[in-house]
């Protein structure tokens, strides 16, 4: 090798300078054997200029082969390792794209666009209708199909006034335009003109100059063309988002999405009711009559169009011939699946016809929190000749349940309210310091406890002390009541009022409880008494300001006197089993005519009532507000306090009602007194004469022949011949009687005289 060749081996080996033998192959620089190196003389070297001295090692084949090796176990490292993160990166894209939130983030974005679309059309659907009086032609053709001549006529003339009116206002148009040029005219001369004398008058005055006053006028146009343009721009900028919200609030209302659109978070999402839906629903139910009435393409008769009221929606529905509304009533709770509403939100009831279905829907979730607080509960009093809150109807008015001149019945299953909205009424008119208050329980419970404070009586138990207590309480009612007929004619007036209430001449409203009445009315001992007591209350003491509340769970014939269900004006009734309880608490015939209280459903509607007389409508559904009693939550003691304060303020205090010990008669002595004589007297005549003798005994007051010869066989062995379906009874016969009882009496005593004396 040539002294320039050594010299660059010598150059290539001092990449090793620590071991010139070493076989390691230097990375990057690679010399096969193969490869010819062509080394320059030594006089052609010295004429080479100096250059770039690349340093390198020949390796031999089986250390290229091995760097080879090398640099191609490196490259695969290069690509798995780069396999393997596009791999990651794939799985993590799988991963988010297929996670739940991500899908219900996809199906948020799609439905509220899918909503906001909607809103567009309906506007646009609703556009069309006004431009085309869309709902007078369906009407019309609704009324065709069904053959109703009557609503045929009356859509028709309804179009007519319609077609009539924008006719009007299309012809109104030129004036308006041209009224609305002269204005806009008379403000640019007019404006001008103005400050010109303005200006003209303040040079003559010197108060300004004459420019001053066109600068400043010439300012403030300057001003108020500047805020225009920032109110154009800013409502420029804000409309596009104004109106896709509006579209999109139009839309929510309108329409229901795709069910593959709606997530399962959704729950809340409501559907719109209009005449559509509510098709639907009836579809839904799958009676046949309605199925194939809507499969033949006929659409059913809205009389009244969905339309808002309240807190819901109302519409009354002419059903296919064959189906009542009664039918579709029962199955309440299959129609609120089809609306997407709870069974209390849906109210169907049968219309002016069986085959007329009068709905109201209610808004969701709106009666949810039920008819909310008591109004007076912190503060307030009230009258009670206008009327004390109970509640709310289901369209959210606030209702009154009125009491002068009128009694109340309140009935329903137990658990259902009944106590609730007889402690509203009271807790009412415990809010009136002229009134009186009694409340009487034939039963052990603590519902109206707190009220005792307010209670000119108040007996509660179940035995027979407290029956009796009852009665006599009854009783004095029924001695209050004549005594304040007396009054009333002494003042000649009909009835109590407003003045003569707060007047204290004792005719201040008497309002009183009997809960539990079905108790009290079936007592073995005191029952009959406390019936015919209750009826002639109940009949004539709304007049002279009494009103009687009789509660019950069982107001059937057995349990509560028709003459009871009868002349009670208001009725309040909770879930009931059949429609006997029903019509005994709404009236003769209200099941019939739609008026149902069987149709609310125990648990689900409780608190809830059907309630008549309290309004101008046949009936009401009413929620009852819920005043509580329980311990730590006692909402009607601090109502009670107030009311007792009110009476204080008054200089009066509650009196409780003394009763006077009852007075006690005796058949045998009171008939040998108005039978003078020997001569027998016809069975049908002595009750008069009877009630003549004695005209406060009650027992007296509703006997017949019949019943005294009942007695008289009964209790005292005599029994009246018929002679001649006379029945007379013989004076001869009672004296006799008389005598023998009185000396059994006589026997008797003599027989317990021995007795002792034998004993001692």
């Amino acid at each position: 090798m040539t002294r320039t060749g050594g010299r660059f081996m010598d150059n290539v080996r001092k990449l090793h300078p620590d071991n010139d033998d070493s076989n390691e192959p230097v990375s990057g620089i690679v010399f096969t054997p193969a490869e010819r190196v062509d080394l320059p003389t030594d006089d052609a070297a010295d004429a080479i200029p100096e250059a770039e001295v690349v340093e390198g090692e020949i390796l031999t084949e089986a250390e290229a082969a091995e760097v080879e090796a090398r640099i191609a176990n490196r490259g695969a490292l290069v690509v798995r390792k780069a396999v393997a993160g596009t791999q990651v990166a794939t799985r993590a894209v799988v991963r988010v794209g297929t996670h739940d939130r991500t899908k219900t983030a996809g199906k948020v974005v799609l439905r509220e666009g899918f909503t906001v679309v909607q809103g567009v059309e309906s506007w646009l659907k609703r556009a069309w209708d006004a431009s085309t009086q869309g709902t007078y032609r369906r009407m019309i053709k609704a009324a065709e199909l069904a053959g109703d001549r009557d609503e045929l006529k009356e859509w028709t003339d309804r179009k007519e006034t319609a077609t009539e009116r924008r006719h009007r206002r299309l012809m109104d148009l030129p004036k308006l335009a041209f009224g609305v040029l002269k204005v806009a005219v008379s403000m640019v001369i007019g404006v001008p003109f103005l400050v010109l004398v303005v200006a003209i008058l303040a040079k003559a005055t010197g108060n300004a100059s004459f420019s001053g006053v066109w600068l400043g006028f010439f300012g403030l146009i300057g001003f108020l063309i500047a805020a225009g343009a920032v109110i154009w721009s800013g409502l420029s900028i804000a409309a596009p988002f104004l109106i896709v919200y509006g579209a999109w609030r139009e839309g929510r209302k309108r329409a229901m999405p795709p069910a593959w659109l709606v997530t399962t978070a959704e729950a809340e999402w409501d559907v719109a009711i209009d005449e559509t839906t509510i098709a639907k629903a009836l579809d839904a139910l799958r009676i046949p009559a309605i199925t194939q009435y809507l499969k033949s393409g006929l659409k059913l008769q809205f009389i009244t169009p969905a339309r808002v009221d309240g807190r819901g929606t109302h519409a009354v529905v002419r059903l296919p011939a064959g189906v009542t509304a009664e039918k579709i009533a029962r199955r309440r709770g299959d129609l609120a699946t089809g609306l997407h509403r709870a069974a209390k939100e849906v109210w169907p009831k049968t219309g002016s016809e069986a085959g007329i279905l009068d709905i109201w829907i209610a808004d969701k979730g709106a009666l949810a929190e039920g008819a909310g607080d008591y109004p007076l509960l912190t503060a307030g009093l009230v009258d009670v000749f206008k009327g004390v809150p109970v509640g709310k109807t289901l369209r959210g008015d606030e209702i009154v349940a009125p009491i002068m001149e009128r009694n109340t019945m309140a009935g329903g299953m137990p658990g259902q309210g009944k106590s609730t909205g007889a402690r509203d009424i009271m807790a009412g008119c415990a809010l009136d310091p002229t009134a009186e208050l009694r409340i009487w329980v034939p039963d052990t419970n603590f519902d109206f406890e707190a009220f005792k404070p307010r209670c000119a009586s108040y007996v509660m138990g179940a035995d027979d002390d407290s029956l009796k207590a009852i009665r006599d309480q009854l009783v004095n009612i029924h001695e209050e009541v004549q005594r304040r007929g007396q009054l009333l004619v002494d003042f000649e007036t009909p009835a109590v009022t407003r003045e003569l209430a707060s007047a204290g001449v004792g005719l201040h409203p008497l309002i009183c409880l009997l809960e539990e009445a079905h108790v009290a009315i079936t007592h073995e001992t005191y029952g009959k008494e406390i019936s015919k007591v209750l009826i002639d209350i109940v009949k004539l003491g709304r007049k002279r300001g009494i009103h009687m509340i009789i509660s019950t769970q069982a107001p059937t014939k057995d349990s509560m006197p028709r003459d009871i269900t009868r002349n009670c004006s208001n009725g309040i009734a909770f879930a009931v089993g059949d429609h006997v309880a029903n019509d005994a608490l709404l009236g003769q015939g209200a099941y019939a005519a739609g008026h149902r209280a069987t149709e609310l459903i125990p648990g689900t509607d409780r608190g809830t009532a059907v309630v008549k007389g309290f309004s101008g409508e046949r009936s009401e559904i009413v929620q009852f507000y819920y005043l509580d009693v329980a311990k730590g939550n006692d909402q009607v003691t601090p109502l009670i306090k107030r009311s007792l304060d009110a009476i204080a303020k008054l200089g009066k205090t509650v009196q409780a009602t003394q009763i006077a010990a009852p007075e006690t008669r005796d058949l045998l002595t009171d008939l040998d007194a108005v039978l003078t004589g020997d001569e027998p007297v016809n069975s049908a005549d002595v009750p008069a004469l009877l009630k003549r003798h004695a005209p406060n005994w009650l027992p007296y007051q509703g006997l017949t022949g019949k019943a005294l010869r009942e007695l008289l066989a009964d209790e005292h062995g005599i029994k009246v011949p018929s002679t001649g379906n006379r029945y007379p009874i013989d004076p001869t016969t009672v004296r006799e009687a008389i005598v023998r009882r009185d000396q059994s009496a006589a026997d008797a005593d003599t027989t317990d005289d021995n007795g002792d004396e034998a004993a001692s």
